[in-house]
Formats: C-alpha cells, sequence, structure tokens
C-alpha cells in the first residue's frame, strides 16, 4: 500500500534541471520561488470536485491534462508566461493505474508550457483536485476585465460549444453519432490553454478573459468591470466543427452559454485589427471578429442582419445551475 510520501515521491517529483528561479521545491514546508525583479507575478486558483466539474469515471490521463488546462487558461487570459504550480490532491485511494495516468496527463501539459510542478498536498477523501499557478508578465502589461473601452472591437479564439454538445450528449439531451460524440468529447475533456495568443496580445488588446461559464455571463464579467456595453453578433459565433452541423436555435444556445470552452474573450482597438490577425497567425490561433463594445450598459444580441434577438439563456454559476 502506497503511503502519502511515496505516492507523491513515485508521481509526482520531478528531475528537474538546476535554476536560480526555483531554489527548492517538492519536500520542505514551502516552495521557493525567485521572483524576476522585472516581472510582476500573476496567480490563480482552480478546484475539480469529481461529480460536478467532471464525471467519477472520466479518464485519468484526459483529467490531468485538463485540470492542469484550465489553470493554464487564466494564465493566457492575463498575458501570462506560465511559471510554476502547486497541486492539492484528495483521493478516495492510492491506486496506482489511475496515480500513473493522471500524473501522465498533468505533468506533460506541464512540461510542453515549461511549467513546473513545485508542491502541494495529498490526502484521502472525495476526489478533489485543486491547483494554484504561478505565471509573470511585463508590469503594466496583464490583459485586465475592467480595460474594456467604447468601440472596442470582441474578439473570440478558436470555436465555441463542442464542450458543451459532448455533455448534452452525455446526459442524452442530444443525440449523436459515436463519431461526432467522441469529436465533440476532446474539446471537453481535453481544452487548449491560449497561452501563446495571450502572450502576443500584449499591448494590442484592452481586456481579456477565458470563457469558462459561457460567453454571455463571462462577457459580462468584462461588461460590468470596464462599466460598458456591447452587442454581440450571435451568428457570427464560431461554432465547433460538431455543432456547426447542428440546428441555429442549438448552435445559438451552445455557443452562447455552453461552458467550458477555455477560449480568450478579449477587446481591441479597432486600429489594432490588422496587429489582432497578425497575433492569431503568430500563435496559430484562429481569431474571429464578434461585436463591439458600446457605452450603453447591458448586451445586446443580434442577428446577421442587425435584428435584435432575445433568448432566455444564463452562463453556469456554481451555486445556481443544476
Amino acid at each position: 500500500m502506497l503511503s502519502e510520501f511515496d505516492l507523491i515521491k513515485q508521481y509526482f517529483v520531478q528531475d528537474y534541471p538546476e535554476n536560480p528561479r526555483f531554489p527548492l521545491g517538492i519536500g520542505d514546508d514551502c516552495a521557493l520561488l525567485q521572483p524576476h525583479p522585472n516581472r510582476q507575478m500573476a496567480i490563480s486558483s482552480d478546484m475539480l470536485v469529481s461529480g460536478r466539474h467532471f464525471f467519477p469515471d472520466a479518464d485519468p490521463t484526459m483529467l490531468g491534462h485538463k485540470c492542469l488546462a484550465v489553470n493554464l487558461s487564466d494564465l493566457a487570459a492575463m498575458a501570462a508566461k506560465p511559471l510554476a504550480f502547486t497541486l492539492a490532491l484528495s483521493l478516495p485511494e492510492a491506486n496506482r493505474a489511475w496515480l500513473s495516468a493522471f500524473s501522465a496527463g498533468l505533468l506533460n501539459l506541464a512540461r510542453e508550457h515549461d511549467c513546473r510542478l513545485i508542491g502541494g498536498d495529498t490526502t484521502k477523501g472525495p476526489l478533489t483536485i485543486c491547483i494554484t499557478i504561478f505565471g509573470e508578465l511585463p508590469p503594466a502589461s496583464a490583459l485586465r476585465r475592467d480595460a474594456a473601452q467604447v468601440g472596442d472591437d470582441i474578439w473570440i479564439s478558436g470555436n465555441l460549444g463542442d464542450a458543451r454538445l459532448a455533455l448534452a450528449a452525455y446526459n442524452n439531451e442530444v443525440s449523436l453519432s459515436a463519431a461526432a460524440h467522441q469529436q465533440a468529447a476532446i474539446r471537453m475533456h481535453q481544452p487548449t490553454p491560449r497561452i501563446a495568443l495571450g502572450i502576443a496580445l500584449r499591448g494590442i488588446a484592452h481586456a481579456a478573459l477565458d470563457i469558462s461559464d459561457g460567453l454571455m455571463g463571462d462577457l459580462g464579467h468584462i461588461l460590468n468591470a470596464s462599466q460598458v456595453g456591447a452587442c454581440l453578433h450571435v451568428d457570427r459565433l464560431p461554432a465547433g466543427p460538431v455543432l456547426g452541423l447542428e440546428n441555429q436555435a442549438l448552435r445559438r444556445e451552445f455557443t452562447l452559454a455552453g461552458g467550458d470552452d477555455y477560449e480568450l474573450c478579449f477587446t481591441a482597438p479597432v486600429s489594432q485589427r490588422a496587429a489582432v490577425l497578425a497575433a492569431g497567425v503568430a500563435s496559430q490561433t484562429e481569431l474571429t471578429r464578434v461585436g463591439r463594445i458600446e457605452q450603453a450598459s447591458g448586451l445586446r444580441l443580434i442577428d446577421e442582419s442587425g435584428a435584435a434577438i432575445v433568448l432566455d439563456l444564463k452562463s453556469f454559476d456554481h451555486f445556481t445551475s443544476p
């Protein structure tokens, strides 16, 4: 039977090369990070709970990927470069096969973004994963939610809705072929954090966030923080390749209020359109211009002809959503 410290040593301790930025990692009461003298730290924390954020029988490799990806996505939204993270893990049991697969998914993505695991905690209990991530960026370069300006374009990275469509198929809300469901489920289980895009948007975009609970609700955070409103072209929203084959009503619902997309929504001046597109090319990320920031408060939805649309949709909320 694995002890707590054997578990950490076997599955989560990595043989990193020496680096003065990391004087001390796993194994003491605290890890030590050496701040860069000309950088600010960006810090975020996310918790994933079995039965709420993922299915109890979720593939552990994909789960390891996702739990770090959603934290990396927060750094991307702030234009921060990943640096390190901690992992707090509550486990019903120390299952070797599960731990091997979970740590592989987690640490493979960490290596891809040069983001070190430097500490954390393990305990026995309901399956719960909590990651705190650390990034860095030059002073005054963060893409904050309160920085949108009237006249800004609203942009979306990648595409939206396939993750929500996959969840709907799991819950028997919609019917998909096995191949279509598998394709959509990749977006649900293995989101792609837009780190390169976030960094490329420094000095170009004004405000940004990552879309985790649905575009309408998440964009609303920018509007509230910036004390502005917006007009959104609903039928220009980039639907995922599987959702794009569904009817208009479902496309609208899942692109506007689907959640679990982990794409970036950001605003930028009209004068920066060429620079925004160049940032997309440099980061190999598709970008779509979907609306505009306005003075009047609130979010107005219009169709392709410019006619107003009223849709009774709500983004996900941990305490009010079922």
